[in-house]
């Protein structure tokens, strides 16, 4: 009786560790699949990433300004961005955030938060999806700058 009780143990002990096995298993296994879904993530952000135009650019900027007097600008650039072409000329100013540069003046007017009033803007008629960090800059684009109020 003794022994069976010991082989008993004995088997009980394995199959404990065959359970802490199978779970280690899996927790592997969900690792993977992690990293797997990461490095997926990662190259479709890649592919999808906006491409940009190197060399000379010709673009206009129009600022619709809140007391009607608008402005127009033609601005000859190299940079890959709008931020860089917008900042070449010092049409825009701002705050640094986690997504990239928060605009609160362009052309010397500042958006008045208080007001609920922000800076948004259109590229070539079309309202843009991207901050002036990630917009490439292409010839010829047309970019209206708009003091919205408002949430």
């Amino acid at each position: 009786m003794l022994r069976f009780a010991a082989q008993r143990r004995h088997f009980s002990a394995r199959e404990g560790e065959s359970k802490i096995q199978k779970k280690n298993n899996k927790g592997v296994i969900a690792l993977i699949i992690v990293l797997v879904l990461a490095a997926a993530a990662l190259v479709i952000c890649q592919i999808n990433k906006p491409e940009t135009q190197q060399g000379g650019k010709e673009i206009t900027i129009n600022v619709d300004h809140l007391n009607g007097d608008d402005t127009t600008f033609t601005i000859h650039t190299d940079e890959e961005y709008l931020r860089g072409a917008l900042e070449q000329e010092d049409l825009i100013e701002g705050t640094e955030s986690e997504y990239g540069l928060y605009v609160l003046t362009v052309d010397g007017e500042t958006a008045d938060e208080s007001e609920q009033q922000w800076w948004g803007y259109s590229v070539n008629g079309t309202f843009a999806e991207l901050g002036v960090d990630s917009q490439p800059v292409a010839d010829g684009d047309v970019y209206d700058f708009v003091l919205n109020v408002g949430w």
